[in-house]
């Protein structure tokens, strides 16, 4: 196994090429695929991502150790990733049939095959997002120069992330513009009535079902017609 660590010029590659994916599922699922050839001793790798009241879930896997890993600490409550993911402190174990850690969940996850682990919370100056999570089935994989490259790398899949988060948003809100003009105009010919007038249809009754604005309007560009208001 060739141990010397990553190139500048080889980050910088990698980072151009998650960069160019544009989309966060996809772009995702290259984080954990490439993790496994940025650190070699990485067997298996996965992303948690925090959700709403500290909630994680596992959203791209390399395989399905790495998940199932994922998911006895959601279910047991204790664990690497969920650590890495709310509390932000790297963790590195080499032996986790015997970890003192995790002395619920380390033994489990041996018993799937996973006996070490690297986990670096994946975060923005504004934003924790979740964590990297890498998984490896030899007890002792893992050194201290692979946390220092995994933290690197850790840093150039925050950064394709959100460009891919925002580019998202991008696509959503040209759509949900398009949606809203278009609707407008069967409103304008259905019922006569002026530009302005029918964005203000569309506006009040989005407010009036307590329905987002783009939902009406694509309602409308499906069926020709505003919802039937059940009040």
């Amino acid at each position: 196994m060739d141990t010397t660590p990553p190139s500048a010029s080889f980050f910088a590659q990698v980072s151009q090429d998650l960069m160019q994916i544009g989309e966060e599922t996809p772009t995702l699922q290259s984080v954990v695929e490439r993790a496994v050839e940025v650190v070699p001793a990485c067997d298996w790798a996965s992303v948690t991502l925090r959700r709403r009241r500290n909630r994680t879930e596992t959203v791209a896997a390399s395989s399905d150790i790495a998940r199932q890993a994922d998911e006895l600490q959601y279910d047991l409550g204790e664990g690497p990733c969920l650590e890495a993911a709310i509390l932000g402190e790297p963790r590195l174990s080499n032996h986790l049939e015997t970890s003192e850690d995790w002395p619920r969940w380390g033994p489990k996850a041996a018993q799937t095959g996973v006996h070490a682990l690297l986990g670096i919370q994946l975060s923005t100056a504004d934003e924790v997002l979740g964590a990297l999570n890498l998984y490896a089935g030899t007890p002792g994989a893992f050194t201290r120069d692979d946390l220092d490259v995994a933290e690197v790398y850790a840093t150039h899949a925050t950064n394709a992330l959100t460009a891919a988060r925002m580019s998202s948003g991008l696509r959503t809100a040209l759509h949900t513009r398009h949606m809203i003009g278009v609707a407008q105009g069967i409103l304008m010919q259905l019922y006569q009535l002026s530009m302005e007038q029918s964005f203000e249809l569309l506006r009040r009754y989005s407010s009036h079902t307590n329905t987002k604005l783009g939902d009406v309007a694509e309602y409308v560009v499906r069926h020709g017609q505003l919802p039937e208001s059940n009040s």
